[in-house]
């Protein structure tokens, strides 16, 4: 059986159009390219608005919320100190305040937050223009596979959000809020560097949380496999601990409760990757 020539992203087929093979030209691929990122553009800004709008909520219920005891985090670790009669496990229990510092500091702040949060709540919208971008340059079968990977990578950057926003902002806060080289000194944390740590940990979880896509796609374009992904799977670990070590205030606890879900994020792709191979397989077996 002759192998199918593969379409690229510039064979694309065009409506109305008298070129040669009625295909898309190069530059009609940037116009439609662009009305694309136009729309995940107007996305982020819909959304944008609409976080800006709601500053109370976005600030008190959301952002700063972390900081507070009666946190949903905070309190579990307040239990589990109380169950396991080890008062040092609690985190968060005096809250602390935040200054600032700049005559425009807070509106600055409030209109970056909102960009952030455009970008986070459209995430879905954006994979979706992507999708359809490349989505007439792909074969039926190809089109299956990217569908349930648009799905699977916004799946895993929402989680990602929720594991970095409920787990490693409570313990960053509670370590750098609470550290003291002397009693002499007293913390007085500035907004913009709380906003900072906050968004850069829920973005950075977020993007490594994309790790078994990212596998996934390895072993679809035959860059990597299962046995390269199994060899190196001690290295992966350090690497992995590297990031937790990033992403977490430097204590081990923190470390640790960090470096176990990524682990299994590894694993994960082990197993996607091993399905990929199986899949090749079997169509390898039936064009024999």
């Amino acid at each position: 059986m002759a192998e199918k020539e593969k379409k690229s992203i510039f064979s694309k087929k065009v409506k109305g159009v008298t070129s040669p093979n009625n295909e898309m030209s190069f530059l009609q691929h940037l116009e439609e390219l662009r009305w694309h990122l136009v729309r995940a553009s107007a996305a982020v800004l819909f959304f944008g608005v609409i976080v800006f709008l709601n500053r109370q909520f976005i600030f008190d219920d959301v952002i700063l919320a972390p900081k507070n005891p009666d946190f949903i985090t905070n309190r579990f670790f307040a239990w589990l100190a109380v169950q396991l009669n080890s008062p040092d496990i609690a985190i968060n229990t005096k809250p602390f305040q935040l200054i600032n510092i700049d005559l425009s500091g807070q509106f600055s702040i409030h209109l970056n937050l909102a960009i952030v949060g455009g970008i986070i709540i459209s995430i879905p919208y954006i994979l979706w223009e992507f999708w359809r971008f490349v989505r007439p340059a792909l074969y039926e079968n190809e089109r299956k596979h990217v569908t349930s990977a648009v799905f699977y990578s916004t799946f895993l950057f929402l989680i990602g959000v929720g594991f970095g926003y409920y787990l490693i902002v409570p313990l960053t806060t509670h370590f750098f809020g609470s550290y003291q080289v002397s009693s002499e000194v007293l913390n007085q944390i500035n907004l913009t560097s709380y906003i900072s740590s906050v968004t850069t940990i829920v973005l950075g979880s977020a993007i490594v949380f994309e790790l078994p896509i990212v596998m996934f796609f390895l072993a679809k374009v035959g860059l990597a496999g299962t046995s390269f992904f199994r060899t190196y799977r001690k290295h992966a670990f350090i690497v992995l601990l590297s990031l937790a070590a990033i992403i977490t205030p430097p204590d081990a606890f923190s470390m640790l409760l960090v470096t176990g879900p990524l682990a299994l994020l590894y694993e994960l792709g082990i197993l996607m990757a091993r399905m990929v191979e199986k899949r090749q397989k079997s169509v390898d077996l039936l064009e024999a």
